[in-house]
């Protein structure tokens, strides 16, 4: 199969998957085999729904519109612009997807077969019904694509590298289990802000999607804050304020709930909002419902601290301050060239 076959391929399941990229969904006329797949794809949704209490509508819906967004030929051309494809010799990857979010493997699955490789997935029990479906009307689509691609819930076997996405102590396990084999294998990682107080109410407020996306448990999601001395959280909790309807999650409540019972018994000092603690907290991964903070005193000073610690670092937002920062209210919109852990797959499997 030829690399334009597989690039038009990816571009037809983005117009495919455009259709549900809205909560009103629209069937459009002109989408291949919509006949076939379009109530097929309403109903993947629904059980992924029933399946995994974190994952809303509103949710699965803002995932599948960042690939409807994504998956275009010219999208596409320009990513793998750079590489050259055209020697490849297809190996098996094996891919141990998360399922903290929707979709969240898909750029593994898609690095791997745009760069002509074939794949063996195991998929989170939290996320095991969007993607199969999507590589069924890939398959019909692009014929080609039948028997490159693999679902399993057994034993990994026969394949010749590995990407694994896990928590640390999963990660140990694979980097034991695959020490044979290349590999990416990836841990925990959680995203920050490092605020000047200097910000605008529509920065704060987007900075705010960044925070409760996913109800933060992404790898992407801000889970910590880094605020100058004595800096007011007043503008802060002003601006994020639309997002108090999140707290009618029954979920969300709990761990709300839940967690401010420990902090309070535990008497840590506490700012919230109803539906947001905030914590000062040397950690990076804060629990559902908080948000860490930390105090610096020079922005020199806090660049040096956030070297040593990349390895614990998907994303920083923040705006003129460091090197390769994010946008505010663009952590969840990554690239198709923003590689998970800064390790760039497409290099990784061109010499495999």
């Amino acid at each position: 199969m030829q690399l334009q076959q597989r690039i038009n391929a990816f571009s037809e399941l983005g117009h495919f998957i455009s259709q549900f990229s809205t909560n009103n969904f629209k069937q459009k006329s002109e989408v291949l085999n919509n006949d076939l797949f379009y109530d097929g794809f309403k109903h993947q949704i629904k059980l992924a729904q029933e399946n995994n209490g974190w994952f809303t509508k509103d949710n699965i819906v803002y995932a599948l519109n960042g690939w409807a967004t994504l998956l275009n030929k010219n999208n596409i051309l320009n990513w793998l612009n750079e590489y050259s494809l055209s020697t490849i010799k297809p190996k098996k990857v094996a891919i141990i997807m998360a399922g903290n979010i929707p979709l969240v493997g898909f750029h593994d699955f898609l690095t791997t077969l745009i760069t002509g490789h074939h794949v063996l997935i195991k998929q989170s029990s939290n996320d095991k019904y969007l993607l199969p479906y999507l590589a069924k009307y890939l398959e019909y689509i692009e014929p080609s694509f039948k028997g490159k691609i693999k679902f399993t819930e057994e034993k990994l076997q026969n394949f010749e590298a590995v990407i694994a996405t896990g928590s640390d102590n999963s990660a140990r396990y694979f980097e034991y289990y695959f020490k044979n084999k290349p590999s990416i294998i990836r841990k925990n990682r959680n995203s920050i802000a490092i605020i000047t107080g200097n910000e605008t109410k529509e920065e704060l407020k987007a900075l705010s999607e960044d925070i409760f996306r996913y109800f933060g448990l992404g790898c992407r999601s801000v889970s910590k804050l880094f605020v100058p001395k004595n800096y007011n959280f007043d503008a802060f909790f002003e601006s994020i304020y639309h997002w108090h309807p999140i707290i009618n999650d029954a979920k969300y409540a709990n761990n709300y709930d839940y967690n401010k019972a420990v902090y309070l018994m535990s008497e840590f000092n506490l700012l919230e909002n109803g539906f947001l603690m905030i914590k000062e907290d040397q950690s990076y991964a804060s629990p559902i419902a908080t948000l860490f903070y930390e105090y610096y005193d020079d922005i020199t000073t806090l660049k040096t601290k956030l070297g040593h610690e990349k390895e614990k670092i998907q994303c920083i937002v923040s705006k003129g301050v460091i090197d390769n920062e994010v946008h505010y209210g663009e952590t969840q919109t990554p690239k198709l060239s923003n590689f998970a852990d800064n390790i760039n797959t497409i290099q990784f499997l061109l010499n495999i």
